[in-house]
């Protein structure tokens, strides 16, 4: 083990502004010197958001674009060329910012169960529709997530990669609230002990580091993403309730990091950088929790992915972060 933190103090959730992938590396890296992450760059096109860009890392299965979203097929087409290839031009940008850098360093891709939520089969149906075909997906999705962690860790060998995994339908899935092809109805709920066993399958694949799942979506499920071996949760703070006390108290008390995003998504006048933080002070009183595990158990984060912001906001953004946590670990009280 090398002495270097598991996690940064601040980092971005994702997705940034524009289409310039050095430009992006070079914000992602400048901001936090501690916890850099991979930026995506969903402003390019289908293949650069986040469905397209991790349907480019499944092994043996493709997807291409269709009018109604992503589709399952046969073989890789110009989509899934496309997808890989931005996803290699932003892995050499991270990697040109990133010599000799050690320490903590996050990539972002989909989740199992949104990726299932949100490809389509062959027959325009949700792959979330085929207990057979989430298997299928998710099993594809652990192998690619191996062979991109590999290559990561090979381009920037003194990081400890943190690999976060996108779950904003996840509660949508576990409620069975998914809308069906139609619109008009929706996919049964998928059964708990499945969805936490696929996610431990999942999860499982980063043997060497530690696993984050993100979700800006109400009602994160902590207990089942702590039970399915996540290390760290990320969500949007404005989202919880007094109701989401007991399960964050029980994270806390069980070693789980909190990315807590408290700095708005989308341009807007930002209060001071302790204001933002305010919530979480409240929090932790609330829970009885102590001072001092603050900086130690959060990361601040924005709310969710900066790619709807204007590019000087969301440097101001990721820099507020910076400053919000320093606030957490000066003043813990």
């Amino acid at each position: 083990m090398n002495a270097h933190p598991t996690f940064g103090p601040a980092t971005g959730v994702g997705s940034l502004p524009g289409g310039d992938a050095r430009e992006a590396a070079k914000t992602a890296t400048g901001s936090f010197e501690d916890f850099p992450f991979l930026p995506e760059l969903p402003a390019r096109g289908p293949g650069a958001d986040m469905i397209g860009r991790t349907a480019g890392l499944l092994v043996e299965l493709y997807a291409r674009v269709e009018p109604s979203g992503w589709r399952l097929g046969d073989r890789p087409g110009r989509d899934t060329r496309r997808a890989r290839s931005w996803l290699g031009e932003d892995l050499d940008a991270l990697e040109e910012f990133t010599q000799e850098y050690e320490g903590p360093l996050k990539v972002q891709a989909v989740g199992p169960w949104t990726l299932a939520a949100a490809l389509e089969l062959r027959n325009g149906e949700s792959a979330l529709s085929d207990a057979g075909a989430c298997r299928d997906l998710a099993a594809s999705l652990a192998e690619g997530l191996r062979l991109h962690l590999a290559e990561v860790g090979r381009r920037i060998p003194g990081a400890r990669v943190v690999l976060q995994l996108d779950e904003p339908s996840l509660t949508a899935v576990l409620r069975g609230q998914v809308k069906t092809a139609s619109g008009y109805r929706t996919h049964r709920a998928v059964d708990r002990q499945i969805v936490e066993s696929t996610l431990r399958d999942v999860v499982g694949v980063h043997a060497d580091g530690p696993v984050a799942v993100h979700s800006c979506a109400p009602d994160v499920p902590f207990a089942l993403l702590r039970r399915a071996g996540a290390a760290a949760v990320s969500f949007d703070f404005s989202l919880l309730t007094e109701r989401d006390d007991e399960a964050i108290g029980e994270a806390v008390e069980s070693g789980t990091r909190l990315f807590a995003g408290v700095v708005p998504g989308t341009d807007t006048a930002l209060s001071d950088p302790a204001g933002s933080v305010m919530g979480v002070r409240t929090l932790w009183r609330r829970l009885g929790l102590r001072p001092e595990l603050l900086a130690e158990t959060v990361t601040v984060t924005p709310s969710c992915g900066l790619a709807g912001a204007s590019p000087a906001y969301a440097r101001q953004a990721l820099a507020h972060c910076v400053q919000a946590a320093r606030s957490l670990a000066d003043n813990p009280e």
